[in-house]
């Protein structure tokens, strides 16, 4: 019973990695991390009509798009997985317009229908908070050294960034989970 109250406030975090930032761009890599720290993270297999290719994103993820395509796994297999994991949560995500698009790409081209609903990781901070966000996320990288700038990497980036902004806030008044 105390392992579940100790998890009990940590969101779901979600993550996506994409082929660029455009109108055309789709996921390349989805990620995220589950309340109780467990992460899970894939590469997703481009559509055949998934050509957009955007140089700038691949510096940024470093994720080159032949990895993507040998080791990416189908749309409809990542659509399930996801789907079986976070059944029926509200999982958050920081780059809420762009992941929430990613993510329809993926599931329409499943041809599925997400069972969980994405909502933007902001709704979940108060002013303060928000305030103090990017200089907390900054000390908490410096902290954690080196990482691959990857989905679940990120993901729980965010979600450390939540625990430690709740710990500090003084008489916190926090929107609850749903």
């Amino acid at each position: 019973m105390a392992a579940i109250s100790r998890f009990a406030d940590n969101p779901t975090v979600l993550d996506v990695e994409a082929s660029g930032f455009g109108r055309n761009s789709y996921p390349i890599e989805i990620g995220f991390v589950l309340p109780d720290g467990r992460t899970y993270c894939t590469l997703v297999r481009p559509e055949p009509h998934w050509t957009h290719w955007d140089t700038q994103a691949q510096a940024l993820h470093h994720i080159p798009r032949a990895i993507v395509e040998e080791r990416g796994l189908p749309v409809v297999t990542v659509a399930r997985k996801l789907n079986s994991d976070l059944r029926g949560q509200t999982v958050y995500s920081d780059g809420w317009a762009n992941d929430y698009t990613w993510l329809n790409a993926l599931f329409d081209a499943a041809d599925m229908t997400p069972s969980f609903k994405l909502e933007n990781l902001r709704a979940l901070l108060n002013e303060q908070e928000a305030e103090q966000w990017h200089l907390v996320k900054a000390q908490i990288s410096s902290e954690r050294g080196a990482q691959r700038h990857r989905a679940s990497a990120d993901a729980r980036l965010l979600q450390l960034t939540l625990q430690r902004l709740r710990s500090t806030t003084p008489h916190r008044q926090h929107k609850e989970l749903p």
